[in-house]
């Protein structure tokens, strides 16, 4: 196989310095929208509609979807819920359509678009994820969706990760790539102690929802691989 790019994008502001019509972009919202959207996947949600904005969300009240819309770390007053993986369990999301809108991960998936395929990335489905990756012959372009367009560290570390799995399987790295995985390197042992200093984790602590980091870094107790088809993300088949 031929040798191929893998390429780390460590905040959606810096996007537009790659060019990634013929890339796999996978997107990382480590807390809590991509986790949550592996999670509502592998649950037997018939697919989740990311949207820019809550009132793009709010305009499809009518219809018969669940309405997810999270800002700041918390539920947008009016709908059912927002991006934490407790409410993506099956009993909730099994037979739905979901509309969801958060502060950072919808806002990189949407950005994305023009992307050879769009896939969703988190540690609950990494091993899947990387296996996958594997068999493509795409470049593929690890796009993380930081906090407000700033780096963050779970992203990156995710990122790290990937790059970890991957880089025997003749690809040429970027430095992004390469910073990546020496940080995954330092924290794996101990992923969540790693990420206590993180910003996120502090401004999610503040909501009192711990509970939510730890099980966004339990690995593989998912195996689907979230794809955007059209509008919507689906179960990769």
């Amino acid at each position: 196989m031929q040798k191929r790019n893998l390429e780390v994008c460590l905040t959606p502001a810096l996007l537009h310095l790659h060019d990634f019509t013929n890339s796999i972009i996978v997107v990382i919202d480590i807390f809590r929208a991509t986790s949550s959207i592996c999670y509502g996947i592998e649950n037997g949600a018939v697919a989740i509609i990311p949207v820019a904005t809550v009132e793009e969300c709010e305009s499809y009240r009518d219809s018969d979807f669940l309405l997810a819309a999270e800002r700041n770390g918390e539920v947008v007053d009016g709908f059912d819920f927002g991006n934490s993986p407790f409410s993506y369990v099956q009993e909730k999301v099994a037979g739905k359509t979901i509309v969801l809108t958060t502060t950072n991960g919808t806002h990189a998936i949407n950005m994305s678009r023009g992307a050879s395929k769009i896939v969703i990335g988190s540690f609950l489905n990494i091993s899947a994820l990387c296996n996958w990756l594997k068999t493509q012959s795409n470049d593929v372009l690890l796009l993380c969706s930081g906090w407000k367009d700033k780096v963050n560290l779970e992203d990156t570390l995710f990122a790290g990760g990937v790059v970890h799995h991957l880089k025997d399987e003749n690809y040429t790295l970027d430095d992004a790539s390469i910073a990546s995985e020496d940080l995954y390197k330092l924290a794996k042992g101990d992923l969540g102690l790693y990420l206590k200093k993180t910003s996120h984790s502090e401004r999610l602590k503040k909501l009192g929802i711990e509970e939510d980091i730890a099980f966004c870094l339990k690995l593989d107790i998912t195996t689907s691989i979230p794809v955007l088809d059209g509008e919507r993300l689906v179960k990769m088949v």
